[in-house]
């Protein structure tokens, strides 16, 4: 039998559930968050690097912290791991928008295409970041197309056909295009899950080699495990692995990797409280904090979070009416706190609800 046939075997044989679609990983302490349009369309920020030129990589998740970064071997398996929600991920980076003026919008035509645009106002360098994209869905044939652009003027589309193929299988080829530079990056990814397995490849369709990135998920009566290797055609060797172990039910997460490990306890209905660990490859700092995040109702939560550098976040999100939130946030640097340098942030979302739309 083949690997992947006992893989296969070996999997459908048992009686998982849904407790890796809750997972989340804590990332390595890489670079800066910048904006970004994300995945899905929607305008955001994300960690990155950058190449001697300045340009950005590809969009990864939309997270936050106060000053913690990650790579893009990390972005993989967290992309992966936390499949359909966040948890601890929630307590340390919803909810807070440091240095930024933030405005989003999101809309739908009555023939089915989906607008966002969004703009940001970054405090410390007083760059505006603007972005609009364009997303039209055929679900009859499984099919979705968008287009997006930015104020870098970088232009780009993706074509996505998920669960035609197989069930749980979704695949999708993305490109990029900078007029004035002229230049191209093109990616083919494929994720496929079902309620035993998950495995995400993403493969840089680079003339010189492409590089191959490779992330699984395997889990059992709440154990999971996580593996995400690359591999550099062109210099022939693998240049990135990364191993994560976890524990979950339905109120707790325990979760540990070689960058580190969280812990998440929903106390209450209305308190949500984590704690990470994290350190940056190569270097023997370590980052250690906690958070919270407390609901006062339905439509309000206050969040806050502090780590061992002294680093103080505060964040205050509300839904001021269906489909409009707003959200006030501040970074207070503790140990020089007369010193100023703190940062505040502003965000507005607006997205209408189903059944909204005016005929």
């Amino acid at each position: 039998m083949s690997a992947f046939g006992y893989l296969f075997s070996f999997t459908n044989s048992v009686n998982w559930r849904e407790l890796w679609e809750r997972f989340i990983i804590v990332r390595a302490i890489k670079e800066e968050i910048v904006p970004c349009i994300k995945p899905d369309g929607t305008y955001g920020e994300m960690v990155v690097c950058t190449n001697e030129n300045g340009e950005r990589v590809t969009c990864p998740c939309d997270d936050e912290d106060l000053d913690d970064d990650r790579d893009e071997e990390e972005t993989r398996l967290c992309d992966l791991f936390k499949f359909k929600t966040n948890n601890a991920n929630d307590v340390f980076s919803k909810g807070y928008h440091f240095g930024v003026f933030k405005f989003d919008l999101k809309t739908k035509s009555e023939a089915g295409v989906e607008f966002t645009s969004g703009i940001t106002s970054n405090q410390e360098s007083g760059k505006v970041f603007g972005s609009l994209s364009s997303k039209y869905a055929v679900p009859k044939y499984g099919l979705s197309f968008t287009e997006k652009w930015n104020t870098d003027n970088t232009l780009a589309t993706d074509i996505t056909i998920a669960d035609k193929i197989a069930a749980g299988l979704k695949i999708t080829l993305e490109g990029t295009f900078a007029p004035q530079t002229g230049a191209k990056t093109g990616k083919l990814k494929t994720s496929y899950s079902n309620s035993t397995l998950a495995v995400n490849t993403n493969l840089d369709l680079d003339r010189a080699g492409p590089i191959v990135d490779v992330a699984a998920v395997l889990h059992r009566n709440g154990w999971l495990a996580g593996v995400n290797s690359q591999f550099d055609s062109q210099k022939a060797k693998l240049t990135k692995n990364s191993i994560a172990l976890g524990y979950m039910t339905k109120d707790f997460a325990l979760h540990t990797n070689e960058f580190g490990g969280s812990i998440y306890q929903k106390v209450s209905d209305k308190l949500d409280c984590g704690v990470s660990m994290k350190w940056t490859s190569g270097s023997a700092d370590t980052l250690f904090g906690v958070g919270a995040k407390f609901a006062l109702d339905k439509d309000t939560s206050l969040h806050a979070k502090i780590n061992n550098k002294s680093l103080i976040g505060l964040g205050y999100q509300q839904k001021l009416r269906p489909g409009v939130t707003l959200t006030l946030s501040a970074a207070l640097d503790g140990q020089n706190f007369n010193a100023g340098g703190h940062k505040v942030g502003l965000a507005l979302e607006l997205e209408p609800q189903a059944g909204s739309t005016d005929k």
